[in-house]
């Protein structure tokens, strides 16, 4: 029996006829479950505005789902719930439903946008659904964790209003990629790469999120946030201070979040050292203002000012429209001082490691390597590890692992309030200085114009 089968969780989704819900909620939910990761007990119900029954909304979900069938074996377990959001009433009719599921813990997902969250926060407190620390009972929401810094404390503190922090988790499904936890094991289970894990011998650490589609359709929210705070404050800042922080105490969720915030406390970037863009057509998009200022394109140099990192750059790259759909974090390391001595004909690459997220997922690390045969060449050779290739079946998603963990109350791979905060903080600084948004035509201009600035090719 598979663990999750003893359990009895009801997962409650507000915003059930939204993108998040049809496209990774309920397809998550179908492959934990076919995994024997939940119970017979479980119960799913299915929170809107619009007016369904449980036929009608598995109608709807027709429309919306590519794989409509994926979700088959939870309808025993559905139900659906019309709410008025503002309304206290319609709450407490909610709670009663849920207590008549006797379900013994309850994870209530606000897969709405964060104008919501105060009513929903407010209104399943008062209703008696989630009572402030009440372990069994946990709020999960989505990025963006507000706009900036000063939004991102009002909604940490209209949260506590209602819960412990204890009960709070903060969804970045990036941290629940696979190769996002790997990166731990990587650095530490490796005493090769934890022992060199330092400005003596890396030279620098580039991160990519690239992207080949457009903003499609999501012209509303994308006009309002840009790259910097859609990507670099959430996904590619996480995958930093996963490289840039030191050894935790415990290797539990306490001392790893400890050491991510402790080292993001360190990070600075010069206003020259940033470059935004925006793709052509982009003025064009649906919902997207004429005269818009917002970038698709980010990219930055940043340094953490530790002792382990004294002088080594950190490079981010991040945009829409790119040559390719690529999310990887790549450590340069420097060259050995005694190779020209040894070998003074012979060409050299500095050794790399490859630590590709998505959207295939593996490490790679080259080296040099003598040429086989009786000559004496050097040859450079990629050692290639693919994670992809270790599944049997289909690979486990994201929000597979998140949503498990929120079973077993995991929060590791979950942000801490201080995590965002310290992130806005961040970005708040590169939003100070305005920037130029630079209006590329094509991406070899583009490239022109990185290679300019920083003297290196991206």
């Amino acid at each position: 029996m598979k663990e999750g089968n003893s359990m009895k969780p009801l997962f409650a989704i507000f915003g059930a006829t939204g993108n998040l819900t049809f496209k990774k909620l309920l397809p998550a939910l179908a492959a934990l479950h076919h995994q024997g990761h939940l119970g017979k007990d479980t119960q799913i119900v299915l929170i809107g505005r619009s007016s369904h029954t449980l036929d009608s909304y598995l109608e709807f979900a027709k429309t919306q789902m590519k794989e409509v069938e994926l979700i088959r074996e939870l309808i025993p377990m559905m139900s659906y719930f019309t709410l008025d959001f503002g309304s206290l009433a319609s709450y407490q009719d909610l709670a009663r439903t849920i207590t008549n599921l006797q379900v013994d813990q309850k994870i209530l997902y606000l897969a709405v946008g964060p104008e919501l969250f105060e009513p929903i926060a407010k209104y399943i407190s008062e209703a008696g659904i989630a009572p402030k620390g009440d372990l069994s009972s946990k709020i999960a929401f989505e990025k963006p964790f507000g706009d900036n810094l000063e939004t991102a404390k009002q909604i940490n503190q209209l949260l506590w209003s209602y819960f412990d922090e204890s009960q709070i988790y903060r969804v970045d499904h990036y941290l629940g990629k696979e190769m996002i936890q790997n990166l731990l094991v990587m650095r530490f289970a490796n005493r090769i790469f934890e022992n060199n894990w330092n400005h003596l011998s890396i030279e620098k650490v580039t991160i990519k999120a690239k992207e080949t589609e457009g903003v499609m359709n999501r012209g509303n929210y994308y006009d309002k946030a840009g790259a910097l705070k859609d990507m670099f404050q959430s996904h590619l800042l996480q995958m930093a201070s996963l490289v840039a922080m030191e050894s935790p105490e415990t290797f539990d969720e306490a001392g790893i979040r400890k050491q991510k915030v402790d080292v993001l406390q360190y990070f600075s970037v010069h206003p020259k050292d940033v470059i935004f863009g925006q793709y052509p057509g982009y003025l064009e998009e649906k919902n997207i203002q004429a005269d818009s200022k917002t970038e698709t394109f980010v990219a930055l140099k940043g340094y953490f000012n530790t002792p382990r990192w004294y002088h080594v750059p950190f490079y981010f790259i991040t945009g829409k429209k790119l040559e390719e759909k690529v999310s990887e974090i790549i450590i340069d390391f420097k060259h050995n001082p005694q190779v020209k001595s040894l070998w003074p004909s012979q060409d050299f690459v500095k050794n790399q490691l490859v630590i590709r997220v998505a959207p295939e997922e593996g490490v790679t690390f080259r080296l040099n390597v003598k040429q086989p045969g009786l000559s004496d060449h050097i040859q450079v050779m990629n050692m290639d590890y693919c994670h992809d290739c270790q599944y049997v079946g289909n690979k486990p998603e994201a929000y597979e692992r998140l949503l498990l963990d929120l079973i077993r109350g995991v929060s590791t791979l979950f942000s801490r309030w201080d995590e965002i905060e310290s992130s806005w903080e961040i970005v708040d600084k590169i939003k100070e200085v305005a920037k130029p948004i630079l209006r590329y035509s094509s991406l070899s201009e583009l490239k022109t114009q990185i290679k300019k600035l920083w003297k290196e090719d991206f």
